[in-house]
């Protein structure tokens, strides 16, 4: 733990998911040429995120994280980019207003191209290939040439990333956040569902909000918050060539920091205590997560935060629990008295979406949405019967009207998954499933906020 960190010093240890280069030559080539591009994110940026996650981590604040499974070269345009990014605020309104609590918004946006996968090849009618890592290294056609790794996609991956970035901040700062225009965020497949009724009444309510601070000279010009937003974009760091190339050492502190994204996660595939994956995270001072399933120890994910976070410092931390609907009163409450015992701060945040895959009848890959709702449920129900903070959401969805996850006000049906089933990878929640998500976990903030004022004001 104590041993000198170095930007390549990942080199030297073992490494998981990640494919094997043909060519090295080329692939050392294109690591040049990704140290010569622009930084996609700025150190201040990522210290900003860290600084409002410690807000979470002190439970004064809640992190909503979410964004594609993994971002496609196919489906990249500038709709999908407005749609997701129009669902996470519209997600943050509800939140924020029905839970009565600053939302800290963090996508799964603008780098999450590589994906773990649970074999390193595939077979279809007896012909075996490599798997499918992510278009940030080959591609989904089961086709051999596109199979192979390529290494020219890192740079194809960067200049999506930078166009998406450049979209979402000026989304972000340039009046389309404006709360303002909180009717006009409903698309029109959501308008006509239960859930954007619901949402329109409290956009309503909003307005209604707004006039009257309007009336008392409270506008967007005198407070900035009420016309634009912070937004912050994150990914699994698993494709450490990408991430190593995309590293620059911050000229303020000297610090060094992975500048292709605001925050970097590991996989529960690649959290092995001496992995290349701990080691180049260690090194950098961006927030960091950890997924943690049912079978991470305790103990070893003690380890974990002693290595990445060795000062105990806020913010730093985000341990996002991925268990299951079934394994949540199982594996969870062992491993909060094991952090709070310990006296780590961390962000706890609830994946739901990953242990609660199945495949349906038809054959789709596919998360029953009830599943996904009672994951939220009883992660919320743990930490209220720990006396801790239930700080975050950590979901994959999309802006698009698609039909990947069973069921929902929506009722999607085994034999409807096929009409709109457009996922490279995992099954996305759509814009109707996020908001029914959303709603459902004001509802446990604001009782969750509300118990937390109870327990201070019986202290005092």
């Amino acid at each position: 733990m104590s041993a000198t960190w170095s930007l390549d010093s990942w080199r030297d240890k073992q490494i998981e998911q990640v494919p094997d280069y043909p060519d090295e030559g080329k692939l050392k080539g294109i690591e040049e040429t990704l140290r010569g591009f622009p930084p996609l994110v700025f150190a201040g940026e990522a210290r900003n995120l860290k600084a409002r996650l410690a807000r979470v981590a002190e439970g004064k604040a809640f992190l909503m994280q979410g964004g594609d499974c993994a971002e496609s070269f196919a489906e990249f345009h500038a709709d999908n980019i407005r749609d997701t990014f129009k669902v996470l605020l519209q997600m943050a309104t509800v939140l924020t207003f029905a839970g009565s609590c600053p939302i800290v918004k963090v996508g799964r946006m603008a780098g999450q191209f590589a994906k773990p996968r649970s074999a390193p090849t595939e077979t279809v009618d007896g012909v075996e290939l490599p798997s499918y890592r992510g278009d940030i290294i080959n591609g989904i056609e089961f086709d051999k040439n596109r199979r192979e790794p390529d290494p020219d996609r890192l740079v194809k991956a960067y200049n999506q990333a930078a166009a998406t970035l450049n979209l979402l901040r000026a989304f972000a700062q340039g009046g389309f956040a404006d709360l303002h225009q909180v009717n006009r965020w409903n698309m029109d497949f959501v308008a006509d569902s239960p859930q954007g009724a619901q949402y329109s009444e409290l956009a309503d309510r909003i307005d209604e909000s707004l006039n009257f601070m309007a009336a008392c000279g409270l506008t967007g010009d005198a407070v900035p918050q009420l016309r634009e937003t912070e937004f912050y974009t994150s990914h699994e760091a698993l494709l450490l060539w990408y991430e190593e190339a995309m590293t620059r050492q911050d000229s303020l502190t000297g610090d060094w920091y992975d500048c292709s994204a605001h925050m970097l996660w590991i996989g529960d595939r690649t959290r092995q205590p001496d992995s290349a994956h701990v080691e180049f995270l260690r090194g950098v001072k961006n927030p960091i997560g950890i997924k943690c399933g049912p079978t991470s120890e305790p103990d070893k994910v003690l380890d974990l935060i002693d290595r990445l976070n060795p000062d105990n410092e806020a913010g730093r931390m985000t341990l996002i629990s991925r268990m299951g609907a079934d394994k949540v009163h199982e594996h969870l409450p062992g491993l909060i008295k094991a952090i709070e015992r310990e006296g780590k701060t961390v962000v706890w945040s609830c994946d739901p979406m990953h242990a609660n895959t199945i495949k349906s009848q038809s054959g789709y890959k596919t998360r029953p949405f009830e599943r996904v709702l009672t994951e939220v449920r009883r992660f919320f129900e743990v930490h209220e019967a720990e006396g801790t903070y239930a700080g975050g959401i950590h979901i994959e969805m999309t802006g698009q009207d698609v039909t990947e996850c069973l069921g929902g006000a929506q009722a999607i049906s085994d034999e409807a998954l096929s009409e709109r089933y457009h996922t490279h990878c995992d099954p996305r929640l759509n814009a109707s499933q996020s908001l029914e998500l959303s709603f459902m976990v004001a509802d446990f903030l604001k009782n969750q906020r509300i118990g937390n004022g109870k327990q201070i004001a019986e202290a005092s």
